[in-house]
């Protein structure tokens, strides 16, 4: 069913929102990885605020869907997400980092720096993954009706566990779980396809027996779309290829990257956020 045009607004300013999170959380931590986690504002925002099916006010409710994060460096656009859909206060997202939090550098769900809403501890490339497969498995097997997602980098595909994993969940039919790669073709050191290509990459996954979907991750209606269809797809797990841009968002920081592992400086914390708040002004007027 395609999105309507008001609830595609409301993603749009949602993701902008997100975006604009991301930017203060990092610039106050003064550390943080911003590049990698604007290209996914807009999966977050679809996810969390039409498809999930999670109860804020109960986090380890039993019957929620399950996302992992396993980009797991992208962690302020989750903690971002998951304040404004109520699982902790919005004014908690500026203890990023800071030594006590319960919003660490990368997802946890240890003793106290246990986030609500995050299931499984990421950052390890490849191992939230794996995870998310483990999960997928034990819900095939229960009968249990919930759903699993989890997010990938693309330069973290290049670790050879991902491509156990992927042959793992073919191998047991795991059409519980979806896959989304975030395809900005660059990594920690550069762009993907001068470190360790990756092209072809959707023949990769249909090798692996996956149903594949490539969309412009920035389309929200698009990227909708491609969701819902995975959702109804039967028998074989799913990943839908979000060609994204890195840094999405801000001018300075699309393609960039520096801004992998960097925190944006007082200059350009406030060029950034300038930006955000004409876009977020753009969206809400638009016909």
């Amino acid at each position: 069913m395609a999105l309507a045009a008001q609830d595609l607004r409301r993603l749009r300013l949602i993701a902008n929102e997100i975006r604009k999170l991301v930017v203060e959380m990092t610039y106050v931590a003064g550390s943080g990885h911003p590049g990698g986690s604007l290209s996914i504002a807009d999966l977050l925002a679809l996810l969390y605020f039409r498809v999930l099916r999670v109860r804020p006010e109960d986090p380890l409710w039993p019957g929620r869907d399950r996302l992992v994060l396993s980009k797991g460096h992208a962690a302020p656009a989750l903690y971002a997400a998951l304040a404004l859909r109520g699982f902790f206060p919005v004014e908690e997202l500026f203890s990023l980092r800071r030594l006590g939090s319960r919003l660490q550098g990368h997802p946890s769900i240890v003793g106290q720096h246990r986030t609500p809403g995050v299931e499984m501890c990421t950052g390890s490339l490849g191992h939230g993954f794996a995870a998310a497969a483990g999960m997928a498995l034990f819900g095939k097997r229960t009968g249990a009706p919930w759903r699993v997602f989890v997010i990938l980098g693309d330069g973290e595909i290049q670790e050879g566990i991902v491509w156990e994993v992927a042959s793992l969940a073919r191998h047991h039919c795991l059409d519980n779980l979806i896959a989304f790669v975030d395809r900005n073709m660059m990594q920690l050191d550069g762009f993907t396809e001068d470190i360790h290509s990756l092209e072809p990459l959707a023949p990769r996954w249909e090798g692996f027996g996956w149903s594949v979907w490539e969309v412009d991750g920035h389309d929200l209606a698009a990227l909708s779309e491609a969701v819902e269809e995975a959702l109804e797809a039967e028998g074989t797990p799913k990943a839908i290829i979000m060609r994204t841009v890195k840094g999405k968002g801000v001018s300075f920081m699309e393609n960039n990257p520096r801004f992998h592992g960097k925190a944006p400086k007082e200059d350009e914390y406030w060029r950034a956020l300038g930006e955000l708040e004409e876009e977020g002004r753009r969206i809400l007027h638009a016909p």
